[in-house]
């Protein structure tokens, strides 16, 4: 029999050449298992995906339950599906009045396409603002909108009337006019390395969108769902988007994403001309069976309100003089090390040792730190532990 390994270099198309080449057979809690039954924290929660851990048994039933009753029934939209619209429903619940009209999808990408799309048809117009070292997805129009030309040369031409201005820099504010169609931020820049902006920038920022009609996109694809310590990133500032990207933990563990909006601004998706968005998988039954359970076991808990004591946990024990810098919120966060070689050296003691982590897109010298919410106080000091002793053995 060939191993899964050659198989898996030989038919899964891949996306370097050096993929990780780790395998597991299952999971559960922070946890993956390898074949010999060893188990690996995973401090990056499948990179934001299982915030309320893997295989959460009461998402586990909702799965089962849904995928016996049915599963796609016809495209996005048309169909009264229970599992889309007791979804909807719970979300819009938890969100501002402006934001209760709740589109679908199949991923993050595919929300921040829909996204631009509502913008430039709502608004009537086309120029779009995004943030240096940005990242919204890969697709064509997620790409336009990402802020490191390292990963966009090869594929240009993109889309055009798009600009891009600092992260966190008031003066680059007025450049936000009546011509902008939107402005697409991350409430906290993910793959820059976790940068988190101030309260006085967000306030400003949303002024500033208001006094020209442009549309506040606020992508919470990776921050949203409790991770922060807020079940949405943008409680923190004081501030409600117009529109606002939720995907990964959304699902708990399945393939969902969603664009939510007002009635009135989502409206223009429906004429001239119609179906101005749709998806054939998008709001699958499956996945919003699973995204429902596993976000009522969530508001259930008291994960949400223990964050801040366990970012402050991880804080207090991640010192060591090779660390640089400890920035984030809530468990988004990273810790920062001299450069690249150093930071990787230490990532891969790390993964042999049974901690899994990685580093960021746009920037490499820092690692990711983003675990399942459900970790406890001691997983914290023994995840904290190998990370020192991975340091120590690398430097």
């Amino acid at each position: 029999m060939i191993p899964l390994r050659q198989l898996f270099l030989q038919y899964n198309a891949q996306t370097t050449n050096f993929p990780l080449m780790l395998e597991f057979t299952r999971a559960e809690g922070i946890y993956l298992y390898d074949k010999d039954n060893k188990p690996s924290i995973d401090l990056i929660s499948g990179i934001g995906v299982s915030n309320i851990g893997h295989c959460h048994p009461e998402v586990v039933e909702a799965i089962k339950k849904q995928a016996e009753t049915y599963m796609h029934q016809m495209v996005y939209g048309e169909y009264i599906q229970a599992p889309q619209t007791l979804f909807a429903e719970k979300l819009a619940t938890h969100l501002p009045e402006q934001l209760q009209s709740v589109y679908f999808v199949n991923s993050g990408a595919e929300a921040t396409e829909g996204a631009l799309k509502l913008a430039k048809r709502f608004t009537g117009r086309t120029e779009i603002i995004a943030c240096k070292n940005s990242y919204h997805g890969s697709t064509n129009g997620a790409l336009s909108v990402m802020g490191n030309e390292d990963y966009k040369y090869a594929f240009r031409p993109l889309l055009p009337d798009i600009r891009f201005v600092n992260f966190n820099h008031l003066p680059d504010l007025a450049l936000i006019t009546p011509k902008t169609a939107c402005v697409i931020i991350e409430t906290i820049q993910g793959e820059a390395g976790v940068r988190v902006p101030s309260k006085e920038y967000m306030l400003a920022l949303r002024k500033r969108c208001t006094e020209t009609g442009t549309l506040l996109i606020l992508d919470e694809i990776q921050a949203g769902m409790g991770r922060t310590g807020k079940l949405f990133a943008f409680e923190h500032f004081g501030i409600i988007p117009d529109v606002l990207l939720l995907a990964k933990a959304l699902g708990a563990g399945m393939p969902i994403g969603a664009f939510v909006s007002s009635s009135e601004i989502m409206s223009s998706l429906k004429t001239d001309p119609i179906l101005g968005h749709v998806t054939t998988f998008g709001g699958h039954p499956v996945s919003c069976a699973a995204g429902l359970a596993g976000f009522e076991a969530l508001l259930k808990s008291e994960l949400i309100e223990q964050v801040e004591a366990k970012h402050q946990l991880f804080k207090s024990l991640l010192k060591h003089p090779a660390i640089l810098d400890f920035r984030g919120m809530g468990l988004m966060f990273t810790i920062e090390f001299e450069n690249f070689e150093i930071n990787k050296k230490i990532i891969d003691k790390c993964i042999e040792n049974g901690v899994l982590t990685d580093w960021f897109l746009h920037c490499s010298n820092s690692m990711r730190i983003a675990p399942p919410l459900i970790i406890t106080e001691e997983q914290i000091k023994e995840a904290c532990r190998i990370i020192l002793e991975s340091i120590e053995f690398s430097i």
